[in-house]
């Protein structure tokens, strides 16, 4: 019987959020990576292994948009869930259009943020 982790890929440029949900998840018996860019992710294979990912829509460099593009065109399966704290109906269209499977506002609950990782991959 396996006992692996799954992977939780977080993509945000700010260092805050990022430690802040990596205690939580972690804390929450997931395996989190970080990352503080979308161009730092696509660079190592975790884009393919993760389960999910969590994706910033406002970032230097590769926005989340550009950076879930980049997944689907690299064949990734892996729910995206975005969260922005600058919503507007044209970035949460984009991000629909662009595949998510969630459209987050921040600040988000932790609890919130853990159903829908649930509910987006299927693992309790």
């Amino acid at each position: 019987m396996s006992t692996t982790k799954p992977v939780i890929a977080v993509v945000d440029d700010d260092p805050g959020i990022l430690r802040g949900l990596k205690r939580l998840l972690d804390a929450r018996g997931f395996a989190t990576k970080t990352f503080q860019s979308g161009e730092e992710f696509l660079q190592g294979d975790e884009a393919d292994k993760s389960a999910c990912v969590i994706l910033d829509i406002h970032m230097d460099g590769m926005s989340g948009i550009e950076t879930r593009r980049a997944l689907s065109a690299r064949g990734s399966r892996a729910p995206v869930i975005f969260m922005t704290a600058l919503e507007t109906a044209s970035a949460r269209r984009e991000a629909i259009d662009s595949g998510c499977a969630v459209f987050l506002e921040k600040p988000v609950s932790g609890q919130v943020l853990i159903e829908t990782i649930q509910n987006a991959t299927a693992i309790h």
